[in-house]
């Protein structure tokens, strides 16, 4: 099959990039330095690549994406990252056979896990994102306290996701800094050997973690792009000119196909004016066409790809291989 017949508006992965940016983080972070973040793309079969290059732990977001993976033959070491009150599911998945860690911020995560015999816990820590996490002094005694519960404390995680996407990057590196100063001291007081934490946009900067969850290196957005990181964009949204008036075009490819809370999407040669439900509406430099095919780049990889239900990758303009984005929903 060629691009140009695929139904649209249909997401691309470029494979030689693809293979460039996961060689380049395989070199920069090898084996278990790196914990591949499955929710950036969703997929099973770029996750088995991602443990082809030596990675053979993995976060997730959701539940589903740790049964998914399980299923894949890939749960030999899985983190949920996020913290979950009915952790059933969890625990049976443990019981068949996968290695299943849980994020707890709380007494009451804490106490799910142990109803459903999740064998493993790390601390979440807040290290300065408002989002989950318990204050740092506090994660001593929610150890002891899962401890006491019967659960088995791994160590600690903490993400700095209001730094990773900084473009400023002795900024990016001085906050960073402060962050996971706090992230180590309260590896202090829990123990373990376990200190997760990390992005693409820290990857190279975090010398505290002792391994990084990145995910959105492997197929990469327009926001990353700005960092000057050494990953090319590897994913496009192939969309089809459906609509040309006199000073701009229009290509079916909206809200409901792009994630936009990093804003709007970019065209190459082309002022993207705005999107709405179907239709990204921009200005061209060239002539556009109805019927044309043009490449849209999004600005955050991980809810652009939960949009859709497959990965075309290829070479040029041939399709050489289809893969299912597997691990969408809960």
């Amino acid at each position: 099959m060629r691009t140009s017949e695929l139904v649209t508006p249909a997401l691309l992965v470029d494979a030689h990039r693809l293979e460039d940016n996961l060689s380049t983080m395989a070199d920069a972070l090898p084996g278990s330095r790196l914990r591949p973040h499955v929710k950036a793309h969703k997929c099973t079969s770029l996750a088995a690549r991602q443990e082809h290059m030596g990675h053979t732990a993995f976060t997730c977001a959701t539940i589903r994406e740790m049964e998914g993976m399980a299923r894949a033959g890939l749960g030999e070491d899985l983190l949920l990252a996020n913290e979950v009150f009915d952790a059933t599911r969890l625990g049976a998945l443990a019981r068949a056979g996968a290695r299943v860690t849980v994020a707890v911020d709380s007494d009451a995560t804490i106490d799910a896990a142990a109803r459903a015999r999740v064998p493993e816990v790390v601390i979440d820590v807040n290290v300065g994102l408002p989002r989950c996490g318990c204050p740092p002094d506090q994660a001593g005694r929610l150890a002891d306290r899962a401890r006491a519960a019967g659960l088995s404390v791994r160590g600690v995680m903490g993400y700095e996701g209001h730094i990773v996407g900084l473009e400023d990057r002795p900024r990016r590196a001085a906050m960073l800094q402060e962050s996971m100063g706090q992230l180590v001291l309260a590896a202090g007081d829990v123990g373990g050997d376990v200190i997760s934490a990390g992005g693409t946009g820290t990857y190279d900067l975090n010398a505290w973690a002792t391994e990084i969850q990145a995910g959105s290196y492997a197929l990469m957005d327009t926001a990353y792009g700005n960092l000057g990181l050494p990953f090319a964009q590897a994913l496009t949204v192939v969309a089809t000119v459906i609509s040309v008036s006199e000073g701009w075009a229009v290509a079916d490819c909206g809200l409901k196909a792009l994630g936009m809370d990093h804003g709007n999407p970019s065209i190459e040669g082309a002022d993207v004016w705005f999107c709405s439900d179907e239709h990204v509406i921009f200005v061209p430099e060239f002539r556009a066409r109805v019927g044309d095919r043009v490449a849209v780049l999004p600005a955050h990889v991980d809810p652009t790809v939960a949009y859709h239900d497959s990965l075309h990758v290829v070479e040029g303009d041939e399709v050489v291989d289809r893969w299912e984005v597997d691990l969408r929903g809960w």
